[in-house]
């Protein structure tokens, strides 16, 4: 029964014969159509529509699917679409699986972005944990930037950039969107003070260092200038000659000189050639940014150093010496200059005299020109001699007043006796001042008879008071000899009678050298003993202040010098004791001697008197054998 008979059936319906023919007909059909399409249904197709697939088919339809897509890969920046933009975040298409999102705020730079602009991106990374796409503009920017810089600095080319702001020892440049260094020597040819009027400027730099490991660059804006002036100082140089007249700009002044701005090269104003008068410093007749005529003294081409004269340009001031400066005038002048030597006495700016030491004083003490002279002392002076030719003048300060020692020998006959001040102390000897101008030495074997001293110092000190003897007169060569021990009299002659050869004293040992002792005699007179003299009996060497004898070996009056020797006391005391124990054995000896003749002479009796008796008994015996 089919469905709808069963629903009339249900519903007491009645139904004609010819109707429900009908809907039988119409049932089979159905039914058939049925059978029709179940044989063409996919009986794998789940209840939620998803079909099943072999791998192949899966594989085939992958590759298929992975075409649609951009390949990509990390840290690689590439073009985006932007697909839509939010309070916060700018959506990127990059023809990937999925979108990425970037902050808003790395978009500052593009005000007027919108939907379908397309800018570079870094791509970060492909699938985070989230599964999702992570995009970067700023470091597409940076990683550009860093390529652009090595590019220019491998090639070196001209780049623009913008100052941002101000940092210590220089100011910061943004160049293609990031931060790079430009050194304070490296903004102009000319030293800059004020690096804040340089803020917010653009400017053309040159990239001149970069460091690959930290992304660091180094900027120059002082490179493109002498790049630029390099042409104009080539072009200048090359028709430079010597003795031309140029004018500059100082631009630099320095203790020993100004640079002088030629016009794209720069000249060097030595401080010698400022001015024909001596200064202490350029700035006492410079002034930075001065306009001056400078002229050419010498230039190298290879070096590019060009050599600038200021004085060249006026009269030398020796060409211009009065007639009235002559040898024999007085002139008047400042010190200038000083050194070892002497003091230069400037007469004019550019004129000057040297006073010599040895014309300083008539005094034969030695003279420091730096104790003497100060720089700015005003003196006259007497103009010794003059050659102006060769711009050479020598002048003198004691020439000024008449020469002492014309009356010298009147003044200090030899055999004077008087009191000095000591100057100077030498290894030879002292000098003693007798008056203001005149001086005499004392030899150092001069000081003393019966003392040698190893410096002068050990007797007296600069500053003291001397009694001192005029022993000679050089009035030629101005010299005077003075003497100390002269003031008593020689004590040699009584010495040599009291310190024969031969003879012992007890001395004291004063101090120890290296090839022997100085022991004190007595009256207070040295003596010397080598080492090998000063060794004790019991094989040590005498220490100082110790008291022993020793025997006068050697008595020099000429040389006032006397060898002594501890030990040859010693020797001689063996010697003695050896030589009187000899005496004494031989005494013995002969003692001995005498007493065994005297024993000798009585055996020799007895037995030639024993010798008779035997005879007559032997002669006896004979007798009665018979």
């Amino acid at each position: 029964m089919t469905n709808k008979s069963k629903q009339a059936e249900e519903h007491d319906e009645v139904i004609p014969v010819h109707k429900e023919k009908e809907i039988i007909e119409r049932e089979t059909i159905d039914i058939e159509a049925r059978k029709v399409n179940a044989e063409e249904f996919d009986w794998n197709v789940s209840k939620r529509g998803a079909n099943h697939y072999s791998k192949e088919k899966i594989a085939e339809l992958e590759n298929f699917y992975d075409q649609t897509f951009r390949q990509i890969e990390d840290n690689e920046i590439v073009k985006a679409i932007v697909t839509g933009i939010t309070d916060s975040d700018v959506i990127l298409n990059i023809g990937f699986k999925s979108d990425g999102m970037i902050p808003r705020s790395e978009f500052k730079d593009l005000p007027e972005l919108k939907i379908g602009d397309e800018v570079d991106v870094y791509v970060e990374n492909k699938e985070n944990k989230k599964g999702q796409l992570v995009l970067s503009r700023k470091k597409a920017k940076l990683t550009k930037a860093w390529d652009y810089i090595c590019e220019a600095n491998a090639k070196d080319t001209v780049v623009k950039g913008r100052v941002i702001s101000k940092t210590k020892g220089g100011l910061i440049v943004d160049l293609f969107g990031m931060e790079t260094f430009l050194p304070g020597s490296q903004i102009d040819v000319k030293p800059i003070t004020d690096y804040d009027q340089y803020v917010g400027k653009t400017m053309e730099f040159k990239v001149v260092k970069i460091n690959d490991t930290i992304k660091n660059a180094v900027v120059s804006h002082k490179a493109l200038i002498e790049s630029g002036l390099e042409s104009q100082r080539q072009e200048i140089i090359s028709k430079l000659e010597k003795g031309q007249v140029l004018e500059g700009t100082i631009k630099n002044i320095t203790d020993f000189g100004a640079f002088i701005d030629l016009g794209g090269v720069d000249g060097l104003l030595y401080i010698t050639d400022i001015s024909w008068g001596r200064i202490n410093h350029p700035s006492e007749v410079l002034k930075m940014d001065q306009k001056l005529e400078v002229a050419v003294i010498d230039y190298d081409d290879n070096k590019k150093r060009i050599s600038l004269g200021l004085k060249q340009l006026q009269p030398h001031p020796w060409d211009s010496i009065p007639d009235s400066i002559e040898v024999g005038t007085k002139v008047k002048g400042k010190i200038v200059n000083i050194e070892d030597y002497g003091g230069f006495l400037e007469i004019t700016p550019g004129v000057e005299g040297l006073i010599h030491v040895s014309e300083v004083t008539w005094s034969n003490q030695p003279i420091n020109s730096h104790d003497f002279f100060n720089l700015g002392d005003e003196y006259e002076a007497m103009v010794v001699t003059l050659d102006k030719e060769e711009r050479k003048m020598s002048l003198s300060l004691k020439q000024m007043t008449e020469d002492p020692w014309k009356h010298i020998a009147e003044k200090y006959p030899v055999g004077t006796k008087l009191k000095g001040i000591v100057k100077n102390i030498t290894p030879y000897g002292v000098f003693v001042e007798l008056d203001e101008v005149v001086g005499g030495m004392i030899h150092i074997s001069d000081l003393s008879w019966t003392k040698r001293y190893n410096h002068p110092s050990e007797f007296t000190k600069v500053g003291n008071e001397l009694d001192v003897v005029v022993l000679e007169i050089d009035t030629e060569n101005k010299k005077i000899v003075l003497g100390h021990k002269q003031l008593e009299e020689d004590p040699w002659d009584t010495f040599e009678t009291l310190f024969p050869v031969g003879s012992v004293h007890q001395a004291t040992v004063l101090k120890r050298e290296d090839k022997g002792a100085i022991v004190q005699l007595p009256y207070g007179i040295e003596a010397f003993a080598p080492t090998r003299h000063i060794k004790k009996e019991d094989g040590k060497l005498a220490e100082v202040d110790e008291v022993l004898d020793f025997k006068v070996l050697e008595f020099d009056r000429d040389d006032k010098r006397i060898i002594v020797s501890h030990t040859r006391v010693n020797e001689d005391a063996k010697l003695e004791e050896k030589k009187a124990a000899d005496g004494e054995k031989k005494k013995e000896v002969r003692r001995t001697k005498d007493a065994i003749d005297k024993t000798n002479s009585k055996i020799e009796k007895s037995t030639l008197g024993d010798l008779g008796v035997l005879s007559d008994l032997k002669s006896k015996m004979e007798e009665e054998n018979k």
